[in-house]
């Protein structure tokens, strides 16, 4: 598939969608599954608020707007508030919205989605390591990569955000 660069405005004045380049779980249904699973798998025991969280803020570092359009509208149906989804993209800025565990969950997000330095600093860690039991923290470091791994599938294929369902894809 190709992608759409057309710039013609529809109606509403809005630019038409992109075509993704490719259903990539359609030709590798086994991949596709192994995800699922393993996303289910790295869910269990994580606050399914906190996940959202760490979904939507590794999603704008790796500028995932398929991965945004699920998990905001995901966290919203978890309960999330708009000012806190808002504010994630500044966090730094706005801890006052978060508590010292999401703090600490969103720093070790950012450490391991991008690895600038080629390693997750260890006051990151060990603040984590404070605010997390080592089962947890362990659980949420799984979601974090992830996440990451489907950041990647999404933007390779360029999948078409706005069409996503709240809790469309849950899993176990």
């Amino acid at each position: 598939m190709t992608t759409n660069t057309n710039t013609t405005q529809d109606d509403n004045g809005k630019l038409p969608e992109h075509t993704a380049r490719l259903a990539w779980a359609q030709h590798a249904p086994e991949v596709y599954k192994a995800m699922v699973r393993l996303d289910a798998a790295a869910r269990k025991g994580v606050d399914p608020v906190l996940l959202e969280l760490v979904k939507i803020r590794a999603s704008q570092l790796n500028h995932c707007a398929y991965c945004l359009d699920m998990h905001t509208k995901d966290a919203l149906a978890a309960g999330e508030s708009v000012d806190r989804i808002i504010q994630l993209s500044a966090w730094e800025e706005s801890r006052h919205f978060y508590t010292a565990k999401e703090v600490a969950a969103l720093e070790l997000t950012e450490a391991i989605t991008v690895l600038t330095d080629g390693f997750v600093p260890d006051e990151v860690f060990e603040k984590a390591a404070k605010e997390f039991t080592e089962p947890e923290l362990a659980q949420l470091i799984a979601a974090i990569n992830v996440i990451n791994a489907w950041n990647r599938f999404a933007v390779s294929c360029r999948m078409v955000p706005g069409h996503y369902t709240p809790g469309q894809f849950k899993n176990g």
